[in-house]
């Protein structure tokens, strides 16, 4: 929910699984810790509470918006350090900054629902706005470049594999046959050809947009390729014992952290009557959760982003 505060965009909405994040962090009251995505602050603002005078709180985020809000949430507290920049560039921001480990670190993915609720973003596939879903609004790729200029065949392919789209091939083809007569301008447009695009005996599994409005949102803000890295620099930018927690809201993004997670925690591929390892195997920690935490029963209630969310947390354990 968004409203106005002394001028400043107030972004309200509840954190997903907040104190099992916390948990998760294990936090440190001297420690460093970092929000890559801090949106609201929502997180952040537990996160800081538990930090003395020693600890700081790194926020990086690509919507400047949201680190207007963060810092406006946020204003009692002096030991917060705000970055516009994208969580993937890690490693960078922090040797920029000087600090060569942390205690903590948590991402919580995905579009944020004050970006969904501010219409004019154009994340939300209900009303009429103008097709843009770009998380940093300093970049140049819009949704508008994706309908309106990639080929059908990648398009198509996009739909299919971000959105897991089944109708991903009638949807592009009909987008391209629509855009030879006039550009594509807006969500509604966009939402009336995929909805004639899905036999209406299909249309019964929620709005018929929203899988090809979230593989749009993916492929503008390159949301999945670069997540396998992202997860694995993370790592290694934790102390000894700093723990990474990591919120998926969908399949694609819990298969790239999952896969990262055991890289990371390595394993040795040696037969097992050798009496020692030889192979050479490297491990940087465990993996805490055997299996994502899910959120309750009582917060996918209260919370619909909750419901598909799942946590994954990884702690840092170097071999000497």
């Amino acid at each position: 929910m968004l409203s106005l505060r002394g001028g400043i965009l107030e972004f309200k909405h509840k954190p997903v699984m907040l104190e099992e994040c916390i948990k998760g962090l294990n936090i440190k009251p001297e420690g460093i810790y970092i929000d890559g995505t801090i949106g609201g602050a929502g997180h952040s603002k537990e996160i800081v509470k538990r930090l003395n005078d020693k600890g700081m709180l790194i926020g990086i985020d690509r919507d400047e918006e949201a680190l207007k809000a963060a810092k406006n949430n946020l204003s009692e507290y002096k030991n917060v350090k705000y970055i516009h920049g994208n969580h993937d560039n890690i490693k960078e921001i922090l040797e920029k900054e000087g600090i060569e480990k942390v205690d903590g670190i948590l991402l919580d993915l995905g579009v944020s629902s004050y970006q969904l609720d501010e219409k004019n973003r154009g994340f939300s596939y209900l009303g009429e706005n103008e097709l843009d879903m770009r998380m940093d609004k300093t970049q140049n790729l819009t949704a508008k470049n994706v309908i309106n200029e990639y080929p059908e065949e990648k398009l198509a392919n996009i739909i299919y594999e971000y959105g897991e789209e089944r109708f991903s091939r009638q949807i592009a083809k009909n987008i391209c046959i629509a855009r030879k007569n006039k550009e594509i301008e807006t969500t509604k447009e966009l939402v009336e050809i995929i909805e004639k695009s899905i036999p209406k005996s299909k249309q019964k599994d929620g709005h018929p947009a929203k899988r090809t409005f979230q593989a749009i949102r993916i492929e503008v803000n390159d949301e999945i390729k670069p997540l396998y890295k992202t997860i694995l620099d993370c790592i290694e930018m934790l102390q000894e014992q700093g723990r990474l927690c990591v919120i998926t809201f969908h399949s694609l993004e819990d298969r790239a952290v999952k896969k990262a997670m055991i890289e990371a925690k390595g394993k040795c591929t040696c037969p097992p009557d050798l009496p020692y390892c030889v192979c050479g195997a490297k491990s940087l920690g465990k993996i805490i959760t055997k299996k994502p935490i899910l959120p309750s029963k009582e917060e996918m209630e209260e919370n619909s982003r909750s419901k598909s969310a799942k946590l994954r947390i990884f702690e840092k354990i170097e071999n000497k």
